[in-house]
C-alpha cells in the first residue's frame, strides 16, 4: 500500500489528465488504485472513478476536520495497492497566507510524496529555477519527481531533461506530448462530467496509452511512500433508516454527489432509489427525495418535456415530501430555466425563474449562518456551516414574500447575496453545497425528518 500526491505549479497544468492516465495504466497492471481529490470538486472524481473502477473521495480542509480527513483517507487507502491524490490549483496555492489549506499542507498531513506535473509549453532552461524554487519553499514537502506535460516533441523533451539533470536532483518520471486526442473538453464550471459523455471510456483509454508510453511506471512506483497507519475511525452517528426509501436524481443532468455522502446514506440503512429526471415518467414510492447538483441547463428541453415527472414532484412537495436540493436541484425546482434563447419549464415549486449568465455568479468557499434551525438540516449546536458554491445562474422574478430562508450568507452569494436555503413545507433548496457527512452534515437531520414525516403512505393513498 503506497501513495503519491499529484500536484503542479499552477492550475490547468494537466493534473487530471495525468491522474486519469496513471490510474487506468496502473489498473491495467492488475493493481487496485484508489484516488482522492483535494477540494470541493464533483466532476474530476466522476472521471477518476471511471478510470480506476473504484469511487474517488474528496479531501477538503474547509469542509472537513483534520481527523475526518485522516479517517476517510485511511479507510479507503487501506484496501488499495496504490493511492493517488490529485491536488487542486498549484502545490502552494490556497486561501490561507500561511499555506494551512494548500496542497503542500495536505501532502504533509497524509505523508504523501509529491510528483509535480509541469506544463512545459514555452519552457526550456526556465524549468530549473521553477523546480528549485518549489523544492526550497518548503523543505518538508517531499518532491520526488516531475512529469513533463504538453511537451512539444522529442527535441523539446531532450532539452528539458538535460536542464533538469544539470541543475536539479529531481527525477524526470516521464513526458507526455501535446495531443488533441487526450484533451477533455471544458465548459463554464470545468471539465464536462464523465457521466454526460458517452465516449468517456474511449477517451480515458487514449489518455492511458499516452501516459503508459511516456511515463516510467516502475520508476513512479519506486518514488511512492507507504501509507501511514492511523487509529482514527470514521464517526457516523446516524439514525436507523432501515425501511426508508430515498429517491435520488442520478442521470446526465444531475450527478454531483460526494461519494462519502452516498456511502453514509447507504450505511444508515436507507434504500437509495435512482431517479432519471430525463426519462422516468413517475416519481416512485419514496419517503424522501435528494436533488443534487449538475448541469440541468444542458438538458433544458428534455427536462421540460418530462411533464409527468415534474408534475409528480410538484404534487409531492405540496403534500409534504421531505426534499433536499442543491444548486442544479434548486434550478430544477424553479418555474423555468433560461439560457440565452433557450427556455424550459421546470417543476415550479420555487416561485422564481432561473437565468444563466456568462460569468460566474457564485464560485468558491462559503459560510452559512443558520437562521432557521428547524429547516436548516443542521445539528442543534451548529450556528454556522462550511459550504461551497459553483454557479453561473441566479434566481430572477422571485415573487413577493415573505419567503423563508434557512441561512444567512456570511461568505458567498447564495440565492440573493444575503440568503440561501429556500424553505417551503419540507423542502430545503440552496445554491450552496454542503457536506452531508459529519457533525454538521445534512444527512442525519434529513433522515430524521424523513422518518418523522412518514410521507410514503400518504402518497400511496393519494395515488390509489
Amino acid at each position: 500500500m503506497v501513495c503519491l500526491y499529484l500536484s503542479a505549479a499552477h492550475k490547468s497544468s494537466g493534473k487530471t489528465t495525468l491522474a486519469l492516465g496513471l490510474g487506468r495504466a496502473l489498473r491495467e497492471r492488475g493493481l487496485r488504485v484508489q484516488t482522492f481529490k483535494k477540494g470541493p470538486d464533483y466532476i474530476d472524481p466522476i472521471w477518476h472513478g471511471q478510470a480506476t473502477g473504484r469511487p474517488c473521495y474528496n479531501l477538503d480542509f474547509h469542509m472537513m476536520q483534520t481527523a475526518e480527513i485522516l479517517a476517510l483517507y485511511a479507510r479507503h487507502a487501506a484496501v488499495a495497492d496504490v493511492t493517488l491524490i490529485e491536488g487542486n490549483k498549484g502545490l502552494y496555492d490556497g486561501m490561507d497566507l500561511e499555506g494551512g489549506d494548500s496542497n503542500a499542507a495536505m501532502a504533509k498531513l497524509l505523508g504523501a510524496p509529491v510528483v509535480l506535473v509541469l506544463d512545459t509549453q514555452g519552457m526550456t532552461r526556465g524549468i530549473a529555477p521553477l523546480i528549485q524554487g518549489y523544492q526550497a519553499f518548503d523543505p518538508e514537502v517531499r518532491i520526488v519527481g516531475v512529469i513533463l506535460n504538453k511537451v512539444g516533441g522529442p527535441r523539446h523533451e531532450g532539452k528539458l531533461r538535460a536542464v533538469i539533470e544539470r541543475y536539479t536532483d529531481v527525477k524526470v518520471l516521464g513526458a507526455v506530448p501535446r495531443a488533441a486526442e487526450i484533451g477533455i473538453t471544458e465548459r463554464h464550471l470545468g471539465l464536462i462530467p464523465g457521466n454526460e459523455t458517452p465516449e468517456a471510456q474511449a477517451r480515458i483509454a487514449a489518455i492511458a496509452r499516452y501516459v503508459a508510453e511516456g511515463v516510467d511506471l516502475d520508476a513512479l512506483l519506486t518514488t511512492a511512500a507507504p501509507i501511514q497507519p492511523t487509529s482514527i475511525a470514521l464517526d457516523r452517528d446516524l439514525p436507523d433508516a432501515h425501511g426508508l426509501r430515498v429517491g435520488i436524481a442520478q442521470d446526465q443532468a444531475f450527478g454531483f454527489y460526494y461519494q462519502e455522502d452516498l456511502d453514509t446514506l447507504r450505511s444508515s440503512g436507507a434504500e437509495l432509489v435512482p431517479i432519471d429526471t430525463l426519462h422516468d415518467e413517475r416519481l416512485p414510492p419514496v419517503d424522501g427525495l435528494i436533488l443534487g447538483g449538475g448541469f440541468p441547463e444542458m438538458f433544458i428541453e428534455a427536462l421540460a418535456a418530462n411533464h409527468a415527472l415534474r408534475a409528480d414532484i410538484r404534487r409531492a412537495v405540496e403534500m409534504g415530501l421531505p426534499v433536499y436540493a442543491e444548486c442544479g436541484g434548486l434550478m430544477y425546482l424553479t418555474r423555468a430555466i433560461h439560457w440565452g434563447e433557450r427556455r424550459g419549464e421546470m417543476v415550479g415549486v420555487i416561485p422564481a425563474d432561473c437565468t444563466l449568465h456568462s460569468r460566474p455568479v457564485g464560485r468558491g468557499y462559503a459560510w452559512l449562518e443558520i437562521v432557521d434551525g428547524e429547516a436548516s438540516l443542521a445539528s442543534q449546536e451548529a450556528t454556522a456551516i462550511a459550504a461551497h458554491e459553483f454557479h453561473h445562474s441566479r434566481l430572477s422574478g422571485l415573487s413577493a414574500g415573505p419567503h423563508r430562508f434557512a441561512y444567512r450568507v456570511a461568505r458567498g452569494v447564495g440565492i440573493d447575496g444575503e440568503h440561501d436555503g429556500y424553505v417551503y413545507k419540507n423542502l430545503l433548496a440552496a445554491y450552496c453545497h454542503r457536506r452531508g457527512t459529519g457533525k454538521h452534515g445534512w444527512i442525519a437531520p434529513f433522515l430524521d425528518k424523513v422518518r418523522r414525516v412518514a410521507w410514503r403512505s400518504a402518497w400511496l393513498r393519494q395515488a390509489a
